[in-house]
């Protein structure tokens, strides 16, 4: 299973990352972003990395362990309200992420919650729609933002555009 899992990981590079996340897409996912952001006051962050590096991977790190670093690097977590959420894909596991700082619903927005908005976005992903899940994705951490208001607005505090990591 490790085996198969580095293959996996050194075989998704940037290109195929590119190819399904090419300009168009890109940019569909900042305008879902601004549009998100503008019914709530938390801060979405989107990003996606093609897969971990051989270190990574020989020591067993989880897509949640990645993405918990990758909230760190791309500063998510500073936010004025501490209300940034990351959606992060790990293009390589077909697993998506989410990882929502302390101040986003003061901590009442379950797991089960989250995860469902991950599903929504795997889901479309394993039929290749990318572009699509992403938004779908994005609506969805939207709505719950929306029911379970993080705090005040302080302006645009993370970029909109995706991050590729």
């Amino acid at each position: 299973m490790r085996l198969l899992r580095a293959i996996r990981h050194l075989c998704t590079g940037s290109l195929m990352a590119r190819r399904r996340f090419d300009r168009q897409t890109l940019a569909a996912i900042e305008e879902a972003v601004r549009r998100a952001e503008s019914l709530h006051a938390g801060q979405i962050r989107f990003a996606v990395e093609p897969g971990l590096p051989l270190s990574a991977l020989w020591r067993g790190q989880t897509p949640r362990e990645r993405a918990i670093e990758v909230f760190s690097e791309l500063r998510v977590w500073d936010t004025e309200h501490n209300n940034g959420v990351l959606i992060y894909l790990l293009l390589a596991d077909r697993d998506v992420e989410i990882v929502a700082d302390r101040g986003v619903a003061g901590g009442v927005v379950s797991a089960a919650q989250w995860e469902a908005c991950c599903q929504v976005m795997e889901s479309r992903f394993r039929t290749g729609a990318f572009r699509e899940g992403a938004i779908a994705g994005i609506e969805a951490v939207a709505a719950v933002l929306a029911r379970h208001p993080p705090g005040r607005a302080a302006g645009n505090e993370l970029p909109d555009a995706p991050a590729l990591l």
